[in-house]
């Protein structure tokens, strides 16, 4: 009696169990799981969440190449700044020293942190063509610069982009490298360009009343710059002799090839720049070091150096995740900076003759690109030096 008592009992209180736990099990399910909605929007992004990072991952050396060509717009507008718009104008010597100093300082304390192979002088067996690399590259630097002095920041820009052409016929004087009809046409239509920048006189009679001072009006923060017709084509002279200066430069740097690091090269140009730029102006009689006067001019002066840097380091790391053909096309983007620089700070803009010449050598350096890209299918190799990302489309 007892004993079927207690059992009945026994199945009793395991019915209920059985049943109050059946009755709240769904209900702690329910708990414990996310809403299907919760889930649904989930699942929805991931695809998105993947598509942001492929884009991420696939274009974030293109992003460094492209803020790199902020910063060089930047440090061509400090130049100029500090070549024409105060009262103590600093030489291009001086900028020089001053950038590639910091250049320089920054090379060698990052060799050192990093114990790079062969700091800091490299092989002795390819000690003289760095050295040759440093003098062609300074001789290169000081043409850009000098032409800062009288012609807009995207005419100086432009002219630039002859390095391309000139290191291939330099190639092919001195390492016998192909230069082919479509090279040599290309350079002949981007000198062409080059003509329609300097304006010179007997070429263009009606530019001496297009630049007289009393025809610009001042729009931006700063008043324009005028130049004389011969200051513009003595400055384009200096432009050009420095792209065929830089062209050297990138040809002996083809011949040392893997022979030294790269930041070895970079360093060689940065010493040799500063310590040439020092001596010229210690020595030259109608030169001397200008002292900044004022907060703005040592603002410039930093940030020259700042600039500098920053554009070596992003152009590095972009170039080393990026190939240099897609780089290639961003370089171009420094133009659209320098037009809009000019437009902001000195309030002017390109006249027409200058559009149509930094049309023809842009389209003539683009055009032998594609052309290079089509008739080659050896990759491009990174390129970690500022200078040669003119070279990128090699």
């Amino acid at each position: 009696m007892s004993y079927g008592t207690v059992k009945t009992a026994q199945a009793d209180g395991t019915g209920t169990s059985s049943g109050s736990a059946a009755a709240s099990s769904p209900t702690g399910a329910e708990a414990s799981a996310p809403p299907a909605e919760n889930v649904a929007d989930e699942n929805r992004m991931q695809p998105w969440k993947g598509s942001i990072k492929a884009f991420y991952d696939k274009n974030f050396g293109l992003l460094l190449v492209f803020l790199a060509q902020i910063f060089a717009s930047s440090m061509n507008m400090t130049t100029r700044l500090l070549e024409t718009s105060f009262e103590e104008k600093f030489h291009a010597l001086q900028v020089i020293f001053v950038r590639m100093g910091f250049t320089m300082m920054f090379c060698i304390l990052y060799m050192w942190y990093k114990q790079i192979p062969g700091f800091p002088f490299g092989s002795r067996e390819v000690r003289g063509l760095l050295i040759l690399r440093g003098v062609a590259g300074s001789s290169g630097l000081f043409g850009l610069y000098y032409s800062l002095s009288y012609l807009d920041i995207s005419d100086a820009t432009v002219v630039t982009f002859l390095v391309p052409t000139l290191t291939s016929f330099i190639c092919w004087v001195a390492l016998r490298e192909p230069f082919t009809v479509k090279e040599a046409s290309a350079g002949l239509v981007s000198f062409v360009g080059v003509l329609f920048i300097a304006r010179p006189t007997y070429l263009f009679p009606s530019h001496d009343a297009d630049n007289s001072p009393e025809d610009i009006k001042p729009f931006g923060i700063l008043p324009p710059v005028a130049a004389t017709p011969a200051e513009r084509s003595v400055a384009v002279l200096f432009a050009i002799a420095g792209c065929f200066a830089a062209a050297t430069a990138y040809t002996t740097i083809r011949v040392i090839g893997k022979r030294a690091h790269s930041l070895i090269s970079v360093n060689y140009f940065a010493m040799i720049a500063t310590f040439m730029s020092f001596f010229i102006i210690l020595i030259h009689p109608d030169l001397s070091f200008k002292v900044p006067k004022s907060t703005a001019q040592w603002l410039l002066i930093v940030s020259i150096g700042i600039s500098g840097f920053m554009l070596q380091f992003l152009l590095t790391e972009g170039l080393q995740r990026e190939k240099a053909g897609r780089a290639t096309n961003l370089i171009y983007t420094q133009i659209i900076f320098s037009l809009i620089i000019e437009r902001v700070v000195w309030g002017t803009l390109p006249p027409a003759a200058s559009l149509i010449g930094s049309l023809l050598i842009i389209g003539a350096a683009v055009w032998v690109s594609l052309q290079k890209r089509n008739d080659s299918n050896e990759a491009s190799k990174p390129m970690n030096d500022e200078e040669r990302r003119l070279l990128s489309s090699e």
